[in-house]
C-alpha cells in the first residue's frame, strides 16, 4: 500500500537524526527566545494539531530552559549556597509553559496548540500555534470559528489547551471516581490534586 508524505514525515521525527536538528539549533540558541516562524517546522504534527496555512494563524517557536526551578528564601544570611532551597517540582509541564509564554508575549492571538520540536543540554524547543480571532477568514472557517468565542479567551492561563490538560490530569478519565483527587479542579478536595 502506498503511503502518502505525511506517514514519512511522521516516521522521520519518530527518531530525528543529529545532522537534522543540530544546525537548526545552534541558530535557534543564537535566537529570541520566543519568535515568529515562516512555516511549522513538523508539517504532519502541525496539521495534526490544527494548523492551517491562511490568514490569522501564526506558528511562533518558544525556548524553555531546563531543569528545575530554584526559590530563593528571603532573609537568610550567610553563604549564598544556603540562601536557596531545594529544586521544585514545576506543577505545569514545559509545554503549557511554553503556550503561556507565547500568549503573554501576543496578547491578541489565542493559543490553539503546541508541540514539541527538539531539545538540547539546555534548553526544550516547542513550536506554538496562534489564531488571530479579528480575521474573517476564521470567524468563516467552519473547524476554528470556536475559538471566536469569548469562553475560549485566554486558553494558555486557564489550563484549556491539551498541554493544561494534561498537566492537570483531566487526561484520563477513569470513571470521575472520587479517588482521582484532579477532579472537578486541582483546587477542590483541600488541593490535594498536587
Amino acid at each position: 500500500m502506498v503511503k502518502g508524505l505525511s506517514h514519512y514525515l511522521k516516521e522521520a521525527w519518530k527518531k530525528p537524526g543529529r545532522e537534522l536538528l543540530h544546525g537548526k539549533m545552534i541558530q535557534w540558541r543564537a535566537g529570541d527566545a520566543i519568535e515568529k516562524v515562516e512555516r511549522p517546522l513538523r508539517l504532519d504534527k502541525a496539521r495534526a494539531m490544527g494548523y492551517k496555512a491562511k490568514r490569522g494563524v501564526i506558528v511562533v517557536r518558544v525556548r524553555i530552559n531546563r531543569g528545575g526551578r530554584k526559590r530563593q528564601r528571603a532573609g537568610v544570611k550567610g553563604r549564598k549556597t544556603r540562601k536557596q532551597t531545594i529544586r521544585k517540582t514545576l506543577k505545569m509541564n514545559y509545554r503549557q509553559v511554553a503556550e503561556i509564554r507565547a500568549a503573554r508575549k501576543y496578547k491578541s492571538l489565542e493559543v490553539l496548540n503546541s508541540y514539541w520540536i527538539g531539545k538540547d543540554g539546555k534548553h526544550y524547543f516547542y513550536e506554538v500555534i496562534l489564531i488571530d480571532t479579528s480575521k474573517a477568514e476564521i470567524k468563516s472557517d467552519r473547524t476554528l470559528k470556536w475559538i471566536v468565542s469569548g469562553k475560549n479567551s485566554k486558553r494558555a492561563e486557564r489550563g484549556l489547551t491539551s498541554a493544561g490538560k494534561k498537566g492537570r490530569g483531566l487526561k484520563s478519565k477513569r470513571g470521575k471516581s472520587p479517588t482521582l483527587k484532579v477532579r472537578p479542579s486541582l483546587r477542590a478536595r483541600s488541593r490535594q490534586g498536587k
